[in-house]
């Protein structure tokens, strides 16, 4: 979502007068696919509200907040999503659509070593360039995921059982050192949005150093070496 935020003036002005735009058209509820224009104007909501979100809370913030952080009058943001309870939804869903994109690429057939290196870069990458994503995410399980337990129980439980059989066969193939899978992939999660969900408490620690140009090279090459090096076959 931060990519296409950079996109967003030329989105804006190709947004004109909503009223138009609506006239004639199907409702972003129903079943019409929605037009270009309906459909940027949903990712700069999606967009707004991420920033909202993280910031203030769920309960923290308005309807009234988001329309005004994506500059857009509450009647037409209201076009596209009923009710706050939507657009929270639909933020966390987008989130997680991310997030399992790298885990779903995992190849089973890949050497597991790279495989397995792939996966945290993405990981780390997304935590890096959207921590407010990552913060939103960790506030909703903190609340006890009243919003996606569905989604975590489902989809998200199920691609986690599919690449854990895959890591059991590797580890079973002497590819890689005896470790549970699931502890791997909670390890790995763990370790990448700590970045993002600890900003300010690895702020008040390192300082400035934060923001070097360096640190995010750093920060890569000691979770991959720690994690890397202890899953490795033994010799």
């Amino acid at each position: 979502m931060q990519n296409r935020r950079a996109d967003s003036g030329l989105e804006r002005a190709e947004r004109v007068d909503q009223t138009v735009e609506h006239s004639g058209t199907e409702s972003p509820h129903g079943d019409r696919q929605p037009t270009r224009i309906q459909a940027i104007n949903r990712e700069i909501i999606l967009d707004a509200a991420l920033e909202v979100f993280s910031v203030n809370g769920f309960r923290g913030s308005t309807v009234d907040q988001i329309a005004v952080r994506a500059k857009m009058s509450k009647p037409n943001l209201l076009y596209y999503f009923r009710r706050k309870q939507d657009i929270y939804r639909a933020v966390l869903e987008h989130t997680l659509d991310d997030w399992l994109a790298p885990l779903e690429a995992m190849n089973a057939d890949g050497d597991p070593i790279e495989e397995l290196r792939r996966y945290i870069t993405a990981k780390l990458a997304m935590s890096e360039d959207n921590p407010a994503a990552s913060r939103l995410f960790a506030n909703e399980v903190l609340a006890g995921a009243p919003v996606v337990g569905d989604f975590l129980a489902t989809r998200l439980k199920q691609l986690v059982d599919v690449k854990a059989r895959v890591i059991r066969d590797w580890v079973d193939r002497g590819q890689l050192a005896p470790v549970d899978p699931y502890h791997l992939i909670f390890m790995i999660w763990a370790t990448t949005q700590h970045y993002a969900d600890f900003d300010v408490q690895i702020r008040a620690i390192v300082g400035r150093q934060v923001d070097a140009p360096g640190f995010r090279e750093q920060t890569a090459q000691a979770v991959l070496s720690v994690v890397l090096n202890g899953i490795r076959p033994r010799e």
